[in-house]
């Protein structure tokens, strides 16, 4: 497991004011407003879908155990073989296996404008500790019929289906997969709620710019765009990555 260590919180804390979190459930629109954001004001946006590439080449069978046998398992086997529980159980990132590598990340990324974090992985009690204050980082969780509509469209592309399981039982998979991305909400709001962070529900009753909005003024968003909208190295929102994976643990771009 990756953790930070104490003695240097505080130190870090401060190295990350310029960050904010948008973090969650999968198909809630995380990205989308992520979008949004560094199109409107002046962020660099961090996309932990496409990091995690980076975060498998560097884990190790004794640091990261579930994620180096996760990158290990064919496809077909990832979700055929398990039931929701057992796969929400073995996530890494439940167990923190993937946090510090997220840090590690920010902190070698420029700090002269915000750096806005997109990533499902994030749970409110490894983020907390690394909060200036509680409005620094949000979780937008989806209704289930919100969910279920944004997985299905994502997931009738063949091509996407096959680049996440493989040649198994599409509608199986995708299944199992709304029942083990609810026990994540469930363990995501419980968390939240102890902490006291903000969580969002997405019902589709408010569209995308008018909840970017409110995320801007939650985050301090206040100036205008002033650089070209920037993503960090390894990271890019032009969709050619759509057929690839969504990562071992993602939800859908």
């Amino acid at each position: 497991m990756t953790s930070l260590d104490e003695h240097d919180s505080a130190d870090r804390v401060h190295r990350l004011a310029h960050v904010r979190w948008i973090a969650g459930g999968t198909g809630a629109g995380k990205s989308t407003l992520a979008r949004i954001l560094a199109e409107r004001h002046d962020v660099l946006v961090y996309d932990g879908d496409l990091a995690e590439r980076r975060y498998v080449r560097r884990c190790t069978p004794q640091r990261q155990p579930r994620l180096w046998a996760l990158s290990r398992t064919p496809l077909e086997r990832r979700w055929a073989d398990r039931t929701p529980e057992e796969s929400f159980r073995s996530m890494p990132s439940l167990h923190g296996e993937t946090f510090g590598f997220v840090v590690e990340d920010l902190l070698t990324l420029p700090a002269d404008r915000p750096v806005l974090v997109d990533d499902f992985r994030t749970l409110p009690a490894h983020v907390a500790p690394l909060l200036a204050w509680r409005g620094q980082a949000v979780f937008l969780l989806p209704t289930p019929g919100f969910r279920g509509h944004a997985l299905g469209t994502r997931f009738a592309d063949p091509a996407r289906a096959r680049a996440n399981w493989g040649n198994s039982d599409h509608v199986s998979a995708l299944a199992k997969r709304l029942a083990r991305d609810e026990l994540w909400d469930e363990e995501v709001r419980r968390q939240a709620l102890g902490l006291g962070l903000p969580v969002l529900e997405v019902d589709g009753s408010r569209d995308a710019a008018r909840l970017a909005g409110e995320l801007a003024a939650m985050f301090l968003l206040t100036g205008n765009r002033s650089h070209t909208p920037g993503w960090a190295p390894g990271n890019h929102p032009d969709g050619r990555f759509r057929t690839e994976p969504d990562g071992f643990e993602a939800g859908p771009r």
